[in-house]
C-alpha cells in the first residue's frame, strides 16, 4: 500500500466502525474541536448493523456495575444525557423504571447487595416486597425486588443514525478495511475496494473485529474477543408484562440472565439467552465461518472459560437448544407464559474481550498506541454510555492530534 505524499491527508482523524461508539466519537470531535476534519469507515451498507443495531434498547441506569469503574461511571452519566439527546432529536424514547427481582430466597444477598451498589452509584432505587411487586407488575411473582426509577429505553439503531448526521463527518459506507499502514506522521488505511484514505489519526472503534483492526495497525491487544450470541425471543401476549423485568444476575458473569424488556415500538422481547457464537456475526447457529471459529479455539483464554464455567454454560446451550427450557426460566419471573407464547426473534452477538489468562474483561476497554487510539472492549452498557465514551475517545485522539 503506498505511504505518504508530502503532507498530504484525507482528514484529521480517521474512525473504523459505524457502530455507536465510533459514531458518538466522531459527534464528540465535532464538538470538541470543531474543524477537524473526521473519516468513518463503516463496511455494512448503513450504521448500527450490529451490537448498536441488535440490542434490546434499553437505557441502563449503571446499578449492576462497581463503583469507580467506567462501566459505572459512564453509564450513570449516560443515561441522563441518552434521554437528553433523545429529546432533542425527537427520537422514540421512554424513562420507564424496571425492576430487578429476586425469585428465589437464595438470590436475596444479591439483590441486597445490589440496593447497596446503586446507592454508591447514586442512583435511586427502592426495595419492594412481593406485594408491591404486584403493584407494578400484576403478572410477576418473586420473593423481593427492587425498583430503578431511571431505566429507560430507546431506539439505539436511531440514535446511531442521528449521530452520523449530526457529526458532520464523511461517513462512508461498504467500506471494508483490508490494511493499515502506520507511520511515525500519520496512518493510511486501504478498504476492500482498493481505496486509500490517509489520516493523521486512527481511532478502532471496530466492534466484533476490534482486535483484528489493532492486529493489521502492527499492535497486539492483549486480548481477542469472544463472540457470544444473544436469543431473544418475542412474546405474543406483551400486555402480560408492563414495562422492564430484569431477574437478580450472577456478578461472576458479565450478562443479565433472562430478562423481559418492553420497546419504544410496545412489542416485548425476552432474553437474551448467551451461547458462544461460531462467527464473530454468527447470529443463528448455522453460521460457521472456519477462520474465526479456529482463531477463538487457538486463543489459550476460550479454553480456560470453557473449564471455569461449564456448567453456567450447558445451562446456556441447554435453554439455546430447547424452547421448553427456556421458557422454563421465563417462568420465574412471569408464571403464566407458554411455550406458544414466545415467538423467535432477531438474536445479537456480544463483542467479549477476553485475556490470555480466561478473564472476561469487565470494565470498558481503551488502549493507545502511536497515534492511534484502540476501544476493545465496549459491550453493553456501551450504548447507553456511548456519549460520555465518545467524549473520552475524542479526548485522547485529539491528544494524538497535537502532539
Amino acid at each position: 500500500m503506498s505511504g505518504f505524499g508530502d503532507g498530504m491527508f484525507d482528514c484529521d482523524i480517521l474512525v473504523i466502525g459505524g457502530g455507536i461508539i465510533g459514531l458518538s466519537t466522531a459527534y464528540a470531535l465535532s464538538r470538541a474541536a470543531p474543524g477537524t476534519r473526521v473519516t468513518v469507515l463503516e463496511k455494512e451498507p448503513g450504521p448500527a448493523r450490529h451490537q448498536t443495531g441488535r440490542n434490546s434498547g434499553v437505557i441502563h441506569s449503571g446499578i449492576y456495575y462497581r463503583p469507580g469503574s467506567l462501566k459505572a461511571r459512564y453509564a450513570v452519566r449516560g443515561a441522563a444525557e441518552m434521554v437528553k439527546f433523545c429529546a432533542e432529536y425527537g427520537l422514540p424514547h421512554e424513562v420507564t423504571g424496571k425492576l430487578i427481582v429476586a425469585t428465589d430466597r437464595a438470590e436475596l444477598p444479591r439483590l441486597h447487595a445490589l440496593v447497596q451498589r446503586g446507592r454508591e452509584n447514586g442512583i435511586p432505587v427502592h426495595e419492594l416486597g412481593p406485594a408491591q411487586i404486584s403493584a407494578y407488575e400484576p403478572q410477576v411473582r418473586g420473593q423481593a425486588a427492587i425498583h430503578v426509577g431511571t431505566t429507560g429505553i430507546c431506539d439505539y439503531g436511531a440514535v446511531a443514525a442521528q449521530l452520523a448526521e449530526s457529526s458532520g463527518a464523511d461517513v462512508r459506507y461498504g467500506a471494508r478495511v483490508t490494511a493499515v499502514d502506520r507511520r511515525p506522521w500519520g496512518v493510511a488505511v486501504r478498504t476492500a475496494d482498493r481505496a486509500v484514505v490517509r489520516a493523521r489519526v486512527l481511532v478502532n472503534c471496530a466492534g466484533l473485529h476490534c482486535d483484528a483492526v489493532a492486529r493489521l495497525a502492527g499492535d497486539e491487544p492483549g486480548m481477542r474477543i469472544v463472540p457470544f450470541r444473544g436469543e431473544y425471543y418475542e412474546l405474543a401476549r406483551p400486555e402480560l408484562v408492563r414495562g422492564l423485568v430484569y431477574p437478580v444476575p450472577d456478578p461472576a458473569f458479565p450478562f443479565l440472565g433472562v430478562h423481559l424488556t418492553r420497546g419504544v415500538d410496545g412489542g416485548m422481547h425476552v432474553g437474551p439467552n448467551a451461547v458462544p457464537a461460531l462467527a464473530r456475526e454468527g447470529y443463528r447457529w448455522p453460521v460457521v465461518r472456519p477462520g474465526e471459529l479456529a482463531g477463538t479455539l487457538a486463543w489459550p483464554g476460550s479454553w480456560t472459560i470453557a473449564r471455569r464455567h461449564w456448567r453456567y454454560g450447558a445451562g446456556e446451550l441447554r435453554r439455546s437448544l430447547s424452547k421448553r427450557a427456556f421458557t422454563d426460566a421465563v417462568r420465574r419471573l412471569l408464571p403464566a407464559v407458554e411455550t406458544e407464547d414466545l415467538r423467535p426473534a432477531p438474536a445479537g452477538v456480544r463483542a467479549q474481550a477476553v485475556l490470555r489468562d480466561g478473564t472476561l474483561v469487565d470494565d470498558f476497554l481503551i488502549r493507545e498506541a502511536p497515534r492511534t487510539v484502540h476501544v476493545l472492549n465496549a459491550p453493553s452498557p456501551a450504548a447507553t454510555a456511548s456519549l460520555p465514551i465518545g467524549r473520552e475517545v475524542a479526548r485522547r485522539a485529539l491528544a494524538h492530534l497535537d502532539g
